[in-house]
């Protein structure tokens, strides 16, 4: 008999601990080598755990939804041993996390892919992902499918998520997940620990849409991306933070920590939340590698494969709020940063140019900064710097 142990990835030094999802094994399968046998939950990502070794899953040690550290065991399997033979070993999974852990739901059955935060959602209910209908790429369950699904009998894909009925005045109660709850927990750290002032600003977008629509075929045809309009964006922020160097700095207890580097972080929408992975050393970088990046970002996002390496660190961060519709916000700090870009949607707006009323596309900026370190002469400066830029890209290529 050689027994190999399945344990909790390594963990980011700002991650105490996980949260198993839901086995894709149960005791006694039998499993290929780097077969993912469960996912596992930070407060950041969702970690995929392959298998050490082919052969036969003998020993759940910590079941679905348990709690784990780096490095704890949480499964075995026998590289000598068979399926066949596997039944006479199947016992029920005892649950050794350090806190206590729900109920193991069914496996899943093969085919039956769900994403992290359905696994999760079925797991909590108890709910084979095997009888749910998924209605993602290639049947992929989605969060949505899942909120439908009870543990009863699956619901049809096709309609719509729904609140579990109990009376008259329908409710559900979800627990949050771990990413949610990091989220909640630095809002409020953000807004205790910081100063918090907003400055704003509008923008005429007009001579970045003219240069993209003027060059937007060759550069696909060039780069292989598209040029869409966050590389400006992020271009004339780190034309700014250069010239302001008090936006791109942190606290750290009695100091002002000035940083030599530009790291910009790009707030993501993913089934999971609001991820903010990091761009890092963007003043070495040109639009091509900024809307690749970007776009390797979104698809991992999406697909919950972003790194913990990705999602850490930054010196400032840009929140795209526009993207869905926002015409103004307040954007909150990402401690430890001191400062945060919030761009909103471009609209046509009727503005006032030499006396005359005329249409120009118009995106209003909104620079959010710590007060403790910055003030209001830099942060306006440092907008006012954003705004020349955007509204003389060539700024931007001559390092005005």
């Amino acid at each position: 008999m050689a027994i190999f142990e399945v344990k909790v990835p390594q963990l980011s030094e700002s991650v105490a601990e996980a949260t198993l999802l839901q086995w894709k094994k149960k005791v006694g399968d039998a499993v290929g080598q780097d077969e993912i046998l469960i996912e596992i939950e930070t407060d950041k990502v969702v970690l995929e755990v392959p298998a050490p070794s082919a052969g036969v899953l003998t020993e759940i040690v910590v079941a679905d939804g348990g709690t784990v550290v780096a490095e704890q065991l949480i499964a075995k399997i026998d590289s000598t041993a068979v399926a066949a033979a596997a039944p006479a070993a199947a016992a029920p999974a005892p649950a050794a996390a350090p806190a206590p852990a729900k109920a193991a739901a069914p496996a899943a059955k093969a085919g039956a892919a769900a994403a992290p935060s359905a696994a999760k959602i079925l797991a909590e209910k108890g709910v084979d992902a095997g009888q749910v209908a998924g209605s993602g790429r290639d049947g992929r369950i989605t969060k949505g499918d899942a909120l439908n699904a009870s543990a009863g009998g699956a619901k049809s894909a096709a309609l719509p998520s729904a609140p579990i009925p109990t009376g008259d005045r329908p409710e559900e109660r979800v627990p949050m997940s771990r990413l949610r709850a990091r989220i909640a927990e630095r809002l409020l750290e953000s807004q205790a620990n910081n100063a918090i002032l907003t400055t704003f600003n509008e923008v005429n977008m007009g001579p970045v849409i003219a240069l993209r629509n003027k060059y937007k075929d060759q550069f696909e045809k060039t780069h292989g991306v598209k040029l869409g309009f966050m590389s400006f964006f992020v271009k004339a922020a780190t034309h700014a933070l250069k010239k302001f160097p008090l936006l791109n700095a942190s606290v750290d207890g009695n100091d002002i920590v000035y940083h030599g580097y530009f790291d910009i972080g790009i707030a993501v929408s993913s089934p999971r939340g609001l991820v903010v992975p990091i761009l890092r050393d963007v003043d070495q970088m040109n639009l091509a590698d900024i809307e690749k990046k970007i776009a390797q970002f979104g698809t991992k996002a999406r697909e919950g494969k972003l790194s913990i390496e990705e999602l850490t660190g930054g010196t400032f961060s840009i929140s795209n709020g526009g993207v869905f519709g926002s015409m103004l916000s307040t954007p909150i700090i990402n401690p430890p940063q001191s400062a945060i870009l919030g761009i909103h949607a471009t609209k046509d707006r009727a503005v006032v140019e030499n006396g005359q009323v005329v249409v120009r596309p118009i995106n209003y900026l909104a620079l959010s900064y710590d007060h403790r370190i910055i003030d209001g002469r830099e942060a306006v400066l440092g907008l006012v710097a954003m705004k020349d830029a955007l509204e003389d890209p060539s700024r931007l290529l001559l390092d005005l």
